[in-house]
């Protein structure tokens, strides 16, 4: 510190590079035991009286007055107004606020909704069949201000995708007769299903609760303005518009029809998917994921027979395929080991 001290001193003469060099003390280290150093203590500052403030008495005065009976349920605009009126001013009317303020004398009269916080969906699916997820997308029609809607469902454990429809407006009615087909095309058994969706005009309509409460079904929805909690269907609909094949507009339904069935046969059969894998939805969701899984190990453990000086670390091993599948992981489920 004595030297850090002298170098201090001899800086504003000889400058700091001049001053280490004389005292035999890298620069570098000169300069980090400055920064850590604490650094100096701030006496804390005191505002400055305002001269234009209205004094203590004055204040009181104003309070008083804002206090008699003709006043009480008045607006501050108003008891302005009506001093002038009577040839007095004593403050301007934001001043009024601010006495009231500081008084704790300003609140809002009436009742304001309070909402309770929203539940995060925790949903956990440890095979085909448990939980689905299904959103509505756009597609740009032949025209400007021309849409199709697509809606689709979603296993989130296999990532096959159930169902589709193509239409030309988005309704209940429509979402209704969907859920209740695809439901009845898998088989679905009552009390098996959790369905999962975020918060659009269908997905939360009336028809659609009672349909799924009819059916025995869960519904679930995600929270508002999160899309987050409906990770599958948003990461679906991505890998649909970044095919290169996908247009810019779709000529008629029947164009984005044919589009949707030559898309949703390769999604779900020809595609590998990373987040199973690298299986097709298919194998996954109709059980023949496994045994593939067992093939790979054999590919690979013939490879690593023939030469395992190619694999340094360890042999090699097949890409994962997880066990369960979930929307907001909760707390209690252990990660796949």
């Amino acid at each position: 510190m004595i030297v850090d001290q002298i170098i201090a001193e001899l800086a504003p003469s000889l400058g700091k590079r001049a001053a280490c060099a004389a005292l035999g003390r890298s620069r570098a280290t000169y300069y980090r035991q400055h920064r850590l150093s604490p650094p100096p203590q701030r006496q804390p500052r005191v505002p400055k009286p305002q001269p234009r403030a209205l004094s203590h008495t004055e204040r009181a005065v104003v309070l008083g007055l804002l206090h008699e009976e003709r006043f009480v349920d008045q607006a501050p605009a108003t008891i302005y107004a009506t001093l002038l009126d009577e040839g007095r001013y004593v403050c301007s009317v934001p001043t009024m606020y601010r006495v009231l303020h500081a008084a704790d004398e300003v609140h809002e009269r009436r009742r304001q909704a309070t909402h309770p916080a929203t539940i995060k969906p925790e949903l956990v699916a440890s095979g085909p069949n448990r939980v689905w997820s299904w959103d509505i997308t756009k597609l740009l029609g032949p025209q400007k201000w021309t849409y199709y809607h697509l809606y689709v469902i979603i296993d989130i454990y296999s990532r096959y995708v159930l169902g589709w429809l193509l239409a030309t407006r988005e309704t209940a009615e429509l979402a209704e007769h969907f859920l209740a087909e695809t439901i009845r095309k898998h088989n679905v058994a009552a009390d098996q299903l959790t369905i999962h969706a975020d918060r659009g005009t269908s997905m939360a309509s009336k028809t659609v609760a009672l349909l799924l409460a009819d059916l025995g079904v869960t519904k679930s929805h995600s929270r508002p303005h999160c899309s987050n909690d409906n990770p599958y269907s948003e990461a679906q609909f991505k890998t649909l518009k970044y095919r290169p094949e996908f247009p810019d507009r779709f000529g008629s339904p029947e164009d984005g029809r044919a589009f949707c069935r030559r898309f949703f046969r390769w999604y779900n059969h020809d595609h590998r998917h990373a987040g199973i894998g690298f299986h097709t939805p298919a194998a996954v969701h109709f059980g023949r994921a496994a045994s593939l899984q067992l093939e790979r190990a054999r590919v690979l453990q013939s490879a690593y027979t023939a030469h395992p000086e190619r694999f340094v670390r360890h042999p090699p091993v097949p890409p994962t395929l997880p066990d369960v599948a979930w929307i907001n992981k909760p707390m209690e489920v252990e990660p796949t080991q």
